[in-house]
Order: structure tokens, then C-alpha cells, then sequence
């Protein structure tokens, strides 16, 4: 079959195929001049897209009118395991708890992280600072001008979410029939 033969790829195929070869998150303004079209019609062209994926081991990601192709979460541990990553993917308690305080309280200052879980955040920062799971994301206006760390997309995509929007709400703890809702911590 001659390419005059071929048949007319769909606005999705395209869309996949620009960004199966992008490394980076692509801007949706740069897919819409790359394929001479309104930012709209590739908006549409990625629903398509994405509603194809959901049955493949692919997924989009979407940050901030950019969007990237990405492995499936549910295949994380398979797709770990196959690049011999397992040892090197895991958090700690610590961190873990430092991530999640930064995820929902973002933008925040390391202060802030140390008051809330009551100990000294600086190592945890750092290292997750090193894992390319928070960034710096500016300086607030108060004394001493700290500054504010909030996630990353490698985050994201670490914990399979298209957005922080995505994160689970925060449990609220219930209150117990008992007036100060303590009582039954001191009964033992």
C-alpha cells in the first residue's frame, strides 16, 4: 500500500504518537500548532485518546494545560519490577508523612512542615527534594522569606494522580459519645 493508499490517522492517533516520542510534558497550545487545529479539537482528540487507554497500560496525565503519556498506576509494581526498581521506590514512614503534609497543605514552608508533624523536617525535605517528589516553589513575604515547597509532576505520577485534585480527602476524626471524645483513649 502506497502512503497515497494509506488511510487518515485519527486526531487521537496523532495526538498519542506526539507524545509517546515527547520526554517532557507537552503544552496543549504546542499540540494544537503541530497539528494546525484549536486547543479545543485537541482537547477532544485527548478525551478519545483517553478513553482508549483506559483498557491498555497506558494512561494521560494532565498538569497545569500540559499532558503526557504515562504508565498505567495498577502496573506500577509489574513495571518496577521489570526495570529492577523495587529496592529503590520505596518511602519511608517519615517521609511518607512529610510528602502527605506538603501534598495537602501545599504551597507550604519547612516550618510548617516541622509544627505539624513535631520534629525536625529537614532531612526528609532534602531527600525528597533529591527524588524529584517536591520543589521549591517560591519564597513567602514574611520574616526571613522561607521558603515554600509543593510536589512535583514526578509525584503525580509516582502515586498514579492526574492532578492533587485527585488526592483523597482527608479522613475527619469521628467524635465518640463521650463529652470531650477522649475518654476513650485514657480507658485501658
Amino acid at each position: 500500500m502506497s502512503d497515497s493508499q494509506a488511510p487518515e490517522l485519527t486526531l487521537a492517533a496523532k495526538i498519542e504518537a506526539m507524545l509517546f516520542v515527547s520526554a517532557e510534558p507537552v503544552p496543549m497550545a504546542q499540540l494544537a500548532t503541530a497539528l494546525d487545529v484549536s486547543v479545543s479539537v485537541v482537547e477532544r482528540g485527548l478525551k478519545e485518546l483517553e478513553d482508549a487507554l483506559q483498557t491498555r497500560g497506558l494512561r494521560l496525565q494532565r498538569l497545569a494545560g500540559r499532558v503526557q503519556l504515562t504508565t498505567a498506576a495498577e502496573l506500577a509494581a509489574l513495571i518496577e519490577e521489570f526495570l529492577g526498581l523495587e529496592a529503590t521506590t520505596h518511602l519511608s514512614r517519615a517521609a511518607l508523612e512529610t510528602l502527605a503534609i506538603i501534598a495537602y497543605q501545599q504551597p507550604v514552608t519547612r516550618p510548617q512542615v516541622d509544627s505539624i508533624r513535631g520534629v525536625n523536617s529537614d532531612g526528609m525535605m532534602k531527600s525528597l527534594l533529591s527524588k524529584g517528589l517536591i520543589q521549591e516553589s517560591g519564597r513567602t513575604d514574611g520574616p526571613g522569606r522561607p521558603i515554600l515547597y509543593s510536589t512535583t509532576p514526578d509525584f503525580l505520577q509516582h502515586f498514579g494522580l492526574n492532578s492533587i485534585a485527585e488526592l483523597p480527602s482527608l479522613a475527619v476524626p469521628v467524635e465518640s459519645g463521650s463529652e470531650n471524645g477522649h475518654d476513650e483513649l485514657l480507658k485501658g
